[in-house]
This record gives structure tokens, sequence and C-alpha cells, in this order.
């Protein structure tokens, strides 16, 4: 089994693309010892050399559900800055959520369509009512319904509307994937600063 969590660094400053950089490596190395396998999917580099804005990571293995629950929701790296000279602020924080997966990609099967000839209205005169020539296809598994009565031949309006079925489904699993998208970013500002659910230092064991 595997989960995913993605790790940002929000709007925040360098310093938490740092932190988030520490984090990913001490989440990595609590996995292993929890006989647990993990894989960056994606990244986003931070500014400086070695840091992260973000990272999608996979995790796999048995008991992976409370061990990704115990990385989930503000994370804090306490320890001095190393951009800044001055004894300040210490603790830097990151999220980590359980982004939505992508969305499925509908597979179009000429199967799936059900096609029934039909009449309609309209110009074209009373030949193309008498003979049905137009096509109504139905797309079962999404209910997408397409009526073509474009041309007087029943197979060129049955072509026609297979095309537009398929470009149909496709465009609503762009769509979809579009959302997808829209909500993992969501999630990078979704960081709350302060009230950490895990803080972690240097040199610390994880916990």
């Amino acid at each position: 089994m595997s989960v995913h969590l993605l790790l940002s660094a929000g709007r925040g400053p360098q310093e938490c693309a740092w932190a988030l950089a520490h984090l990913l490596r001490r989440l990595e190395s609590d996995a292993i010892r929890q006989g647990l396998t993990t894989r960056r999917v994606e990244a986003v580099p931070g500014d400086r050399a070695g840091t992260y804005r973000s990272v999608l990571v996979e995790i796999s293995g048995a008991d992976v559900e409370p061990f990704a629950a115990s990385w989930t929701g503000t994370l804090c790296w306490q320890a001095p800055s190393p951009y800044r000279a001055s004894k300040g602020r210490k603790n830097w924080y990151v999220i980590a959520e359980r982004p939505q997966r992508d969305a499925p990609v509908t597979a179009f099967a000429e199967a799936d369509v059900e096609i029934v000839g039909c009449r309609t209205g309209g110009p074209g005169g009373q030949h193309r009512n008498k003979a049905s020539t137009a096509v109504r296809a139905t797309h079962r598994p999404s209910g997408i319904v397409i009526v073509v009565d474009e041309e007087r031949q029943f197979s060129l309006n049955r072509r026609i509307a297979l095309q537009l079925l398929r470009q149909r489904i496709e465009q609503g699993d762009e769509a979809a994937q579009r959302a997808v998208t829209t909500a993992r970013w969501r999630i990078h500002d979704d960081l709350v600063r302060g009230n950490p659910t895990r803080v972690e230092r240097p040199g610390a064991q994880p916990g």
C-alpha cells in the first residue's frame, strides 16, 4: 500500500524551504527505520541550493497509514536561520498534507457507446426524416449523449458522433485534472504557523 504526502513551504521565507529539505530527510530516515520506502515524485526547488519549495513524496509499505498520519499537518524545524546572523526566530514551518490523487482517465471504447438512429426536424427535407439518418450516441459510463444529423448518411453521422463523444470525454478528463492541480496548489496556502503537530530539531531523533 502507498500514500502520497505533499510537503510545502507555502509562501514563507527562504528558511522554510531550507527547513523543508531537513524535514524531508528526517521523514525519509524515519520511514526506513519503520521498514517503509519513499520516493520523491515531484520537487520544486527553492532559491538556494539544496532547498525545496515543495516536494510530493510517495510512501509505501505495511502500516503506512499511521506513519503518514504522524507526518501530516504543520511541521516545525527548530533551528537558527543559516541565512541571518541575528538570534531571532528559530521556528520554521512546513505544511504536509495528503493531496487529491490524479483524476482517472476515462477509457473510450466504441463498445461502451449505444448508437440509435433517430429523426430530427429542421432543414434537409423529408428524405432525411424518413430515412432516420440522424444518430443519437450515448456513452454509457459517463452518460454523455450526442445527437448528430449533419450528413444524409447514417454511417457518416455515426462517425461524427463517435468523434464528438471522444472529444467531450477528453475535455472532461482535462477539466478534472485541472481541478486536481488547483486543489494541490491550495495546500500551499493552508500553512498555519504555530501549534505544530510535529517538531524536529538538528541531531534529534524523529518524534
